[in-house]
């Protein structure tokens, strides 16, 4: 699997500088190593280390403003702007909460937007029917469903046949029912596909039902780090996952206990 370096890192004052950033080990997908990122002068992201391994689906909570979506955009190489070791694979892709289709633009032609060569039709198809959206190919994305355009989106990123899969708040906008459905599909594709998957995501629940790890973020660096060993598919109604849903409450500062609550 190729690898990618944004830049090169640039250590602290006092530290060598001639020291080539490690590359990842068999066991690693993405490779994060005192990473920082500042805006005028504040760090959002503070000397934060983070490893997945291949085929690894990790869930990124945290408060807001505390550098979820700015990771995101780091490890897509949206945001180069960055101190030090950034490894990645080079074939990744996002799908952000927004679903971006061009208006002016088929679904099929976005599906392959962006996309080096000239593909033909028959690839977006085929991405678009593992999405179950086979049958809109050839829709204006106006005519679509809130879900139906997410799926489209998906679909985008799939046809890149990604290592690694960036979620950046994917299913925010859709209502709660459409929302379980492409829970479902993001499950269904990441077993088929088998690549590295990062969601960042507000919703606890959403991160148990389909991450192996749930990260908490907090004052720019993975402050959490909970595993997720609980048989698929998952059971909100077990007392693990309960256990837990509070666990990461507790981590992320909300205050979910009935009797404290009353008082």
């Amino acid at each position: 699997m190729a690898t990618d370096l944004h830049r090169q890192v640039t250590r602290p004052a006092g530290q060598k500088t001639d020291r080539k950033p490690e590359r990842p080990t068999t066991g690693t997908a993405v490779h994060v190593e005192g990473l920082t990122r500042a805006f005028d002068g504040r760090a959002v992201i503070d000397r934060l280390d983070l490893d997945i391994r291949p085929g690894e689906f990790t869930a990124l909570l945290g408060r807001s403003g505390c550098g979820k979506s700015t990771l995101l955009r780091v490890l897509a190489g949206l945001d180069r702007e960055v101190e030090g070791s950034v490894l990645v694979p080079r074939r990744r892709a996002v799908a952000f909460q927004s679903p971006r289709l061009m208006p002016w633009k088929r679904v099929w032609r976005n599906v392959l937007l962006g996309l080096p060569g000239h593909p033909d039709r028959a690839v977006a198809e085929q991405a678009l029917e593992e999405v179950g959206l086979g049958h809109r190919s050839g829709a204006w994305p106006k005519t679509l469903s809130g879900g139906e355009a997410q799926r489209a989106s998906l679909a985008r990123a799939l046809v890149r046949e990604p290592d690694l899969l960036l979620l950046d708040e994917p299913f925010g906008a859709l209502d709660a029912l459409t929302r379980i459905t492409a829970q479902r599909l993001v499950a269904e594709l990441w077993q088929r596909r088998g690549c590295a998957v990062l969601l960042v995501t507000h919703d606890v629940d959403e991160a148990l039902l389909l991450a192996d790890r749930a990260l908490v973020m907090e004052n720019g660096v993975i402050a959490h780090d909970n595993p997720v060993a609980l048989p698929r598919p998952r059971d909100p109604g077990d007392p693990r996952f309960a256990e837990l849903r509070s666990r990461l409450l507790d981590q992320l500062g909300v205050d979910h206990h009935p009797a404290a609550r009353a008082a």
